[in-house]
């Protein structure tokens, strides 16, 4: 296999921008290839299968969406972070699509779906640790039910973004603070 950590990158770039496109069904290492603008058969010198593809993407996807250190600082305020990552999702829609594709073929693939779900797991309790680490309101469950909450949301306004913008209730960035005031309070209730 090839070690070129640039080129691996952009072939991982293409792939997602395949996936998010064409669905899981349009992944193959052709396509990857044609995405990246490069020679027939260069993608499956870096990944000895589409198995090993997924896997590789899903953690792409990660090194992506992981936010940069200028959108921690400053005074951490809950509300204010999840608006951050709402917009980084949208900046980075392709790449968030490409993980939800990842999700349904992971139900097809019981060896992608323990990789994911190693991962995800992963991911949830590095959430639910910097939150508590940084003094944030709210407890471990709280956390937790705005992760889903989020994951919820995140889905909707990728896949139907209209049904968020004609939200009667209130506009997002409202939703976003009575999500947090009543799964975060400051207080645990009791």
């Amino acid at each position: 296999m090839r070690q070129n950590p640039q080129r691996r990158a952009a072939l991982l770039d293409a792939a997602i921008e395949v996936l998010a496109r064409e669905g899981s069904r349009g992944l193959t290492l052709r396509a990857v290839d044609a995405e990246a603008g490069v020679p027939t058969g260069t993608a499956s010198n870096y990944f000895a299968n589409r198995g090993q593809l997924l896997v590789q993407i899903l953690h792409r996807t990660r090194e992506r969406l992981t936010p940069q250190p200028e959108e921690l600082a400053g005074p951490l305020d809950t509300k204010v972070l999840l608006g951050r990552l709402l917009g980084r999702i949208r900046r980075e829609r392709s790449v968030h699509t490409a993980v939800l594709e990842l999700r349904l073929e992971a139900t097809r693939r019981p060896e992608l779906q323990a990789e994911l779900s190693a991962f995800l797991a992963k991911e949830l309790e590095e959430n639910i640790g910097w939150h508590l680490d940084a003094g944030l309101p709210g407890d471990r469950m709280g956390v937790a039910l705005v992760y889903f909450a989020m994951q919820g949301l995140i889905v909707d306004d990728l896949t139907i973004p209209a049904l968020l913008e004609a939200q009667p209730i209130q506009p997002v960035d409202e939703l976003l603070g009575v999500m947090v005031e009543r799964l975060l309070p400051e207080r645990p209730a009791g």
